[in-house]
This record gives structure tokens, sequence and C-alpha cells, in this order.
């Protein structure tokens, strides 16, 4: 029956007819296709329509927030002795897994390399031929199995004992082999996965993954790390600039700065303005910045119907204006223009001005 493509087959038998609807509000359309049901059937046809998949995704994210929040609770004192053993040692944090946990492994090896803990993911296959000897005797293993069963760990548990300098678990089951065989076993037990069959890795893979953040992060606070210890293992992509690029790696100076004398009449500075083409202008001061003149202050000269040829700038620019350091994150420059809601920024060094930063500058640089 699960064979025949024919459409007077299926419909024929009410009883049959039945089943059919029966299996595929339970266990959805997709497993017609994988029992080779002819895809052009009318009852796999009426069914793909009314399946709903929006049901089925909150069902999924259900069974798994409500995982996650049940963790919390069977965190115990060996996960306090896991991350003390991490941060006392001198040596790498080594983590294995097969299949969905071995992806779990690599991520949150990943997370723990880039805040600040030294780890590398193992494949266990690949330690059975000849990646054994990147372990040392320093080195914390961490193997990850959610049954606590996989023979391919299991097969290389005794020279893990022999080369590293502690073994731990994470598994699902304190009583299985991996789980027994640790120095320090962390048990996190998730009641069902989200597959409705029980069989794909789906809620014990994310509690893993979970763990793996907990893990990161629990150590990332206890050493204190900062946004420059993030940057100096981030220093490519949009991330990576964002946490090391300097305000004068990026800023406008020497004879690209807009500026003009207290004295210099309005009509003068505009020129500078236009001529810079950052919409400012500073205003000095026997070498001192006094002051600075913006699109805005124009706005207010025209409104009030000043002549540009007989005012001076002096007494128009705004006396009042932000600064910031050369050595500044151009990330945190960004953050002052966008609370004081400006567009330009002055840099300075100690007292002596070395450019002028614009919202342009940080679009050009990828930091915005």
């Amino acid at each position: 029956m699960y064979g025949s493509s024919s459409d007077e087959i299926l419909l024929a038998n009410n009883e049959t007819n039945n089943k059919y609807k029966k299996f595929l509000r339970t266990f959805n359309i997709g497993l017609l296709y994988h029992l080779d049901i002819n895809k052009n059937s009318a009852i796999v046809r009426k069914y793909m329509k009314k399946f709903n998949y929006i049901a089925s995704a909150k069902r999924t994210f259900k069974i798994e927030s409500d995982a996650i929040k049940n963790l919390s609770t069977q965190l115990d004192k060996n996960f306090e002795r896991l991350c003390d053993e991490i941060r006392g040692s001198n040596g790498k944090f080594v983590i294995m897994g097969v299949g969905k946990s071995g992806h779990i492994g690599q991520k949150i090896s990943a997370t723990l390399s880039s805040t600040g803990t030294g780890s590398v993911f193992i494949h266990p296959t690949e330690a059975a031929h000849g990646d054994m000897g990147l372990i040392e005797k320093k080195d914390i293993v961490l193997l990850i199995s959610n049954s606590g069963e996989t023979d391919e760990i299991i097969n290389i548990i005794p020279s893990l004992k022999r080369l590293s300098y502690k073994i731990s678990s994470l598994t699902g089951k304190k009583s299985s082999t991996i789980s027994k065989s640790a120095d320090i076993s962390i048990v996190l037990n998730t009641k069902d996965e989200a597959c409705p069959l029980g069989l794909a890795p789906t809620t014990s893979t994310t509690a893993a993954l979970a763990f793996g953040d907990a893990l990161a992060i629990a150590l990332l606070e206890s050493k204190g790390f900062t946004k420059n210890d993030f940057a100096s293992s981030h220093p490519a992509g949009k991330l990576g600039k964002k946490l090391i690029t300097q305000v004068e790696h990026i800023m406008h100076k020497d004879r690209d700065i807009p500026s003009v004398d207290k004295n210099t009449l309005l009509s003068a500075a505009l020129i500078e303005i236009t001529n810079k083409g950052l919409g400012i202008t500073l205003v000095e001061d026997k070498s001192k910045i006094i002051g600075i003149f913006t699109d805005g202050d124009l706005r207010r000269c025209l409104n009030q119907k000043l002549d540009i040829n007989t005012t001076k700038i002096k007494d128009v620019m705004t006396k009042k204006f932000r600064t910031i350091a050369g050595s500044a994150l151009a990330i945190d420059a960004a953050e002052i223009m966008e609370k004081n809601k400006i567009f330009t920024l002055v840099v300075m060094k100690g007292n002596k001005n070395i450019g002028v930063l614009s919202m342009h500058d940080l679009i050009q640089a990828r930091i915005l």
C-alpha cells in the first residue's frame, strides 16, 4: 500500500483513508515523501495545504525553551569544579563529540576561544588516528554525548586518561559509561526531543549549546574579560573593526581640518566649510580652538537675516562643543554622536586639536 501510486487505491477504503488522515496529522507530511507515497495524490495535496507549520514551530520552541529553563536546576558543584579547573589550567580545553554533539562541541570551543579560554575541538575518530598527539598532560578534555555511550569516544577514553590532565563529560545519563569514566561529570537531562519521533537530536543539542554558552560566560565574567580583550581575538570583520578602530585612524587631520580665525567674516568661513566638505569649521584664537560653526548655526544666522559679509564668525559660533580623544574607540564616538544628536566631533590630544570626526567617517569605516 505505501508503495502504491494510485489515488484510487488510497481513496477506495475508508478505513485506510482514516489511517492516512491520522498519520498526516500526527507526524507531518514529510514522512509521506520518505515512505514514497505519491506526492500528487488527493490526500497528500489536501493535507499539505492544511498542515500548520507555525503551530509546529511554536511547539518546538516551547519544548526547547522549557528544557533550557530546567537546566539551571540541574547544575551542581561539578559545574563549579569544572570552571575552577579550567581557570587554573595552563593547558587547552579540548572538546570532543560525534555527529550533532560534535557540531555543538565545535561551536562551544569557538565561543570559549573568542572569550579568553583557549580551546580546540578534536573529533574522536581523528584522535584515534593520530590527532591524539595534540593533547598534552596539562589539558582538560570535555566529552559530549547525550547517550553517554558513543563508541568512538568510549574506545579512546583509556588513552585520554593517560595523555590529559583531567576528563570531564557532558551527558544526559549519570549511569552512562562516559559519565562514570569522567573525573568531572556534568549531567543535563532533557526529557523530550522536539522531534515527534524522538530520533533527531533537537532539545538535547540545544541544551548542550546553552550549557556551552553558560560555561563561556561564567569564565568570561570570572576573569574580568573586557572589550579590549575581546577585540584582540577578533581583528577582522565588522565586529573586529568596531572593537579595535580608534578615532585617530579614521578622522580628518592636518590640511583636511576646516579651520578659521575668530575674526574671519561669515562669508569667508562658509567658503572654508564648502571646500573641506564636513559641514562645519573650527574657530581658532591663536591656535586654540574656542568654538565651532555648523550648518545649524548657519540656519540660525539666515533666520536672523544677518549679513554674512559683515558678521564675524566669533559672534555666531557655538562656544560649547563635544570633543573626543584620538585614542578613543570609534564605536564610542558613534555613541556620543547618537546620544547628543550631533554629526561631528572635535578630536583632541590633551589641549591640542588633532582632527575632526564626522558621522560619514564612521559609516565609511563600517563602524555603523
